[in-house]
């Protein structure tokens, strides 16, 4: 909530209007030396200013240019009349806020022109009253160079900055839907053929209840063992899917190694910080299927597990001193397969090498935008 005592309104137009009227009190100088008409001129000349600036947050694009253009003018002829340049700078800030390049660049250079034109102007004309403000003056040429790059560039960086959360929620929308069709892929293979078949063996039954008890006591066991399978293997997806810390992974994979007799050395980052859950889920789980192969196949003695974390992107390297094992020729055995799809859902890659042992490593990228709520 906006306090009442802040300095700079949070709309754009009234902040510069709340700066130019500020720059007024130095222009009271117009009304102590100078005559009434020349008087009325400056006021008018002001007021035809404020107009300006107002009509130029009013309309954007070409006429906002015009009314540019009509301000550029009138800083010079307030620079070269009255010796009253600050109204440069307000254009200035107004020229920042153009978002095509090409008319941003034009207005700029016009602007420089005519704001350096009107001093050197001036000068010749109110030579004691231009010396006299010559600190003023380099602040406000300073103000005219730099302001408007600074608005310019912050201008840009704040719509790609929108383009980017846009892509980010884009992303987590749409992987949201392939997690739900994964889901859908793994019901349907778990489920699926389970059911048909015992609706199958059931019709079969029922029909031999009657005519052949043994036969259809059998059906039922089968029916029975059916059910029983289809249950673990939804408990085990369900179990896939609950979310795991990276941490408490660790700590269930040093108490696997140690009754293996396997020595683990832990490196890095044990802990991740504001890493999205499905993250650190799809590391938890590729951890635990590669420990499970060390435990099994590899006759290792000593396991290191290191855990990097960047700005961008997550590694995880784990290496066992084992006989070696050639993942290439055994992607669908040991869970790799499952490895690579976990690693590739979340646009990860994974690399296997056997050399002197087996190092895993899997690297998850930082990019994605997930809600905790949902």
């Amino acid at each position: 909530m906006s306090k009442w005592y802040s300095i700079i309104p949070k709309h754009p137009f009234y902040s510069i209007l709340g700066w130019i009227l500020i720059c007024f009190v130095p222009f009271y100088s117009i009304f102590r030396t100078q005559d009434y008409t020349t008087q009325s001129i400056a006021v008018a000349v002001l007021v035809t200013y404020l107009i300006c600036v107002y009509m130029d947050f009013k309309l954007p694009g070409g006429l906002g240019y015009m009314w540019l253009s009509f301000e550029m003018i009138i800083n010079a002829v307030m620079s070269v009349l009255y010796g009253y340049f600050y109204f440069a700078i307000f254009t200035a800030f107004l020229i920042g806020r153009i978002k095509s390049k090409v008319g941003f660049y034009i207005m700029y250079g016009l602007h420089i022109a005519a704001s350096v034109g009107s001093i050197i102007g001036g000068f010749f004309i109110e030579t004691d009253v231009y010396i006299q403000q010559i600190p003023f003056m380099v602040i406000i040429v300073f103000g005219v160079i730099l302001a408007p790059f600074y608005l310019f560039s912050r201008t840009q960086s704040d719509k790609l900055e929108t383009k980017l959360k846009s892509a980010e929620n884009r992303i987590y929308e749409l992987s949201i839907v392939e997690e739900r069709q994964r889901i859908a892929r793994d019901l349907h293979d778990t489920l699926g053929q389970k059911l048909s078949m015992i609706g199958l063996k059931l019709d079969l039954a029922i029909r031999l209840v009657d005519k052949d008890t043994d036969q259809a006591k059998k059906e039922l066991g089968d029916i029975r063992q059916a059910a029983s399978m289809a249950l673990k293997e939804v408990r085990e997806m369900v179990s896939d899917m609950k979310k795991v810390k990276i941490e408490d992974e660790l700590l269930h994979v040093q108490e696997i190694l140690e009754v293996a007799n396997i020595d683990l050395k832990l490196k890095g980052s044990l802990k991740l910080v504001e890493v999205p859950l499905i993250l650190e889920n799809t590391l938890s789980m590729c951890l635990k299927e590669v420990v499970n192969n060390i435990v099994k196949h590899s006759e290792a003695k000593k396991c290191i597990i290191k855990i990097e974390q960047s700005p961008k992107e997550i590694t995880m390297i784990i290496y066992d001193d084992g006989k070696g094992f050639d993942y290439s020729t055994n992607l669908q055995g040991n869970g790799i397969k499952g490895i690579e799809e976990r690693v590739q859902f979340v646009n990860g890659s994974v690399d296997f090498s056997d050399a002197k042992g087996t190092t895993v490593t899997i690297k998850v990228p930082l990019v994605i935008v997930y809600k905790e709520n949902e």
